[in-house]
């Protein structure tokens, strides 16, 4: 009889799910934009984002149990990194669940605020959404590989590069973001200056939050050999 599947599988298969939707509801926030912009049917894409985003929190909860609720036995080990580890992980994706959160209330605010859209820093709004997109793929692969790494003790990986490609993400996103602002306040032209500052921060939280996980990736990993994070000295 085929053995049925390890804890180590179950809680990747359930993470690759959760990333999947996660992915999927980040990557509607650049396609609100476009079609606010050109006034399409924004408001049914907003649907979309809140219904993912719970289903989001769903499966968020999924992965708690399934974190919480295995003993040492069914993790297989009783040095498991999941297991000394478990209160980290928790916090963890809770900190990946905020993303989704992030999302659906910049998306919120879009439908509620219906800032003007024909100005350089509704630009910069919608080119802050592509860099989160596109950061997103690289945080996905931390995010899987470390998964991976923790729930089996015989596992090595190396995250550095996507952890670089997520900061630097960030780091643009700040540019961006002040950009934005000065941008809002210098040019008369811009009504509403201020609603443009207020979305330059939200967008500008949810790259923060993408970073706060590669970091959480780091000090949780800092005591897991094998699990590489930061270059090395000589690099």
């Amino acid at each position: 009889m085929a053995a049925g599947p390890t804890f180590g599988d179950e809680l990747d298969a359930q993470t690759e799910t959760y990333l999947n939707r996660l992915t999927d509801c980040v990557a509607l926030l650049p396609e609100i934009l476009d079609e606010y912009a050109t006034d399409g049917d924004y408001e049914s894409t907003f649907e979309e984002i809140a219904e993912i985003e719970s289903e989001c929190d769903r499966l968020n909860r999924e992965i708690n149990g399934t974190i919480t609720n295995a003993g040492p036995d069914e993790i297989g080990l009783l040095n498991s990194r999941v297991h000394f580890n478990a209160s980290e992980l928790i916090s963890f994706y809770g900190t990946l669940d905020v993303i989704a959160n992030h999302t659906e209330r910049i998306a919120q605010e879009l439908l509620m605020m219906r800032p003007p859209h024909d100005n350089a820093c509704y630009e910069g709004l919608h080119e802050m959404g592509y860099e989160i997109e596109n950061g997103l793929d690289a945080l996905e692969s931390v995010v899987v590989d470390f998964v991976h790494a923790m729930s089996r003790t015989d596992e090595s990986t190396d995250l550095t590069e996507d952890i670089e490609t997520v900061r630097a993400m960030e780091s643009a996103c700040d540019e961006i973001r002040n950009e934005v602002i000065s941008t809002a306040f210098a040019d008369d032209e811009i009504d509403h200056p201020l609603l443009y500052r207020e979305f330059a921060i939200l967008f500008d939280e949810l790259a923060n939050t993408m970073e706060d996980i590669t970091d959480q990736v780091i000090i949780i990993a800092s005591n897991e050999p094998g699990i590489t994070t930061e270059p090395k000295p000589d690099q």
